[in-house]
């Protein structure tokens, strides 16, 4: 795909402040979403024969913890990117710094308190961070991306 002689977008997502500029933003979590169920579905029932209920419950949790940390950590890019791109560095480090900071405490007061999923949650949680990982690097690498023509003088 090349980009318009006019110098704009390549594509039509919409400009930040449009009607609907987030969501355009948001491609790659259908894919990572959908790679993440699939390991739900996989792993709870999984570890619900092997650990038990509290390992299943740990796992689904694990899951679900990397799931709600990513979609927030890519809503508010993509919320930042829509308002206005130069925000994108600074909502992102926020974020994600406020992010590790909750997870410690969280994590923390779980641990303290002795609960017998915890290791499943850990291990959980890698799983869940990989299989996120890999999805989203898949669809980044089979989604076209824009070109600029340089030799047309603009």
């Amino acid at each position: 795909m090349s980009a318009p002689d006019a110098g704009g977008p390549a594509t039509d997502v919409p400009r930040a402040g449009e009607p609907g500029a987030i969501r355009a933003r948001l491609p790659y979590l259908r894919l990572s979403l959908l790679a993440c169920a699939v390991l739900a579905v996989v792993a709870v029932p999984a570890a619900a024969v092997l650990r038990g209920p509290t390992g299943a419950a740990g796992v689904a949790a694990g899951i679900a913890l990397v799931i709600v940390s990513y979609l927030i950590s890519g809503l508010s890019v993509a919320w930042a990117d829509a308002v206005h791109p130069r925000l994108i560095m600074s909502v992102g480090l926020v974020t994600y710094v406020t992010k590790i900071v909750i997870l410690g405490v969280v994590m923390a007061a779980v641990a303290a308190t002795g609960w017998p999923g915890l290791p499943d949650m850990g291990v959980a949680i890698i799983a869940a961070v990989v299989v996120w990982t890999g999805a989203h690097l898949t669809w980044a690498l089979r989604s076209p991306l824009p070109t600029v023509d340089r030799s047309s003088g603009h």
